[in-house]
């Protein structure tokens, strides 16, 4: 990507997503990588390749800095991170749905926090299908081990000549960050600024307040920066940050509006209803024509759009026993 950074694909379990990227940053003193992956062993094996192929290997790396705690890019750093020493760095965000999965199995937590939010959305049939498709497996606690470092606000790391810049980006998660390299001209982006799809928003438990409010808010924080290279966690390297936040900023503002429309039409719906009035994927795609878990995620994240246009005054929301209804503002 630039001298002494280098990119690193690793497999993803998934259908939508057939990589991560890692970023490995070297420096005098061993290796910072952002991000590290998911903790299966073909992932584990090809990192461990590639890192040997420009001349280093698990023991050279110093830290990892995760943008955020969704399983593709932390579990593999945490295990490595035990393993070799590393500091794994972790935005303090995140903190609440790591104590939330090693709950699991204990304290009543026996079903899946997200089966609840899928209620709420008005999908209790996609939440008993989600359900009756787990398998019963409890989240391995070394996977998800707390981190040694707790990020708040925003900081800067040193990583041999480098200083990069962690900027608090929530909205894809509670305690997404960036980094910024601005010396490089690049941006480490995570899952927050991706080139060729939008990030999922509302698929996080615990349930965030304002999901949508805060990637919006996060994305004009970016604006704020020089315009960088992206370096995304998912897809190819994308030219300009300006030219990518300003089309995201204009996709949600337009689907605010689709959603809108459809309370208009529809009267009092939960976020099922509107979810299955617009279109998904960028083949807008019904949403019959998805695959189950995606399904949930688009009830989710209508939801996330349905409470911006209630916190702006454009639409009310009532608990009811199908979930929550909203209803546009007159």
């Amino acid at each position: 990507m630039a001298e002494g950074i280098h990119r690193i694909p690793l497999p993803l379990p998934m259908d939508a997503l057939k990589a991560v990227n890692i970023y490995v940053v070297a420096g005098d003193d061993g290796l910072t990588l952002i991000d590290g992956g998911w903790a299966i062993p073909v992932a584990r094996e090809l990192l461990d390749k590639s890192l040997r192929s420009i001349g280093y290997g698990f023991g050279d790396i110093k830290r990892f800095l995760v943008t955020h705690v969704h399983r593709d890019h932390y579990t593999l750093a945490t295990v490595l991170g035990q393993e070799y020493g590393a500091e794994v760095a972790l935005g303090i965000g995140e903190q609440p749905a790591l104590e939330l999965l090693h709950r699991a199995g204990h304290d009543g937590l026996d079903e899946s926090p997200f089966l609840a939010v899928l209620r709420t959305a008005g999908a209790a049939e996609i939440a008993d299908l989600w359900e009756a498709g787990h398998d019963g497996e409890l989240p391995n606690p070394g996977d998800w081990a707390f981190p040694d470092l707790w990020i708040e606000g925003d900081r800067q790391f040193d990583v041999g000549r480098r200083t990069l810049d962690a900027v608090h980006t929530p909205g894809h998660t509670p305690g997404h960050y960036v980094y910024a390299d601005q010396a490089e001209g690049v941006l480490f982006a995570g899952d927050h600024v991706l080139p060729t799809i939008t990030p999922s928003i509302g698929f996080t438990v615990p349930p965030a307040e304002q999901p949508l409010g805060q990637f919006m808010a996060s994305l004009a924080r970016v604006r704020e920066l020089p315009d960088l290279r992206i370096l995304p966690a998912h897809g190819p390297v994308a030219p300009s940050s300006y030219e990518r936040v300003d089309e995201l900023l204009a996709h949600h503002e337009e689907r605010l509006t689709q959603c809108l429309t459809s309370l208009r039409e529809r009267g009092s719906v939960t976020s099922l209803v509107v979810a299955r009035d617009l279109g998904w994927t960028r083949h807008e795609r019904a949403m019959d024509e998805l695959d189950v878990f995606s399904q949930g995620m688009a009830a989710m994240e209508t939801k996330a759009h349905l409470e911006l246009l209630v916190a702006r005054g454009q639409a009310t929301e009532e608990g009811h026993p199908d979930g929550v209804v909203f209803t546009a503002v007159d």
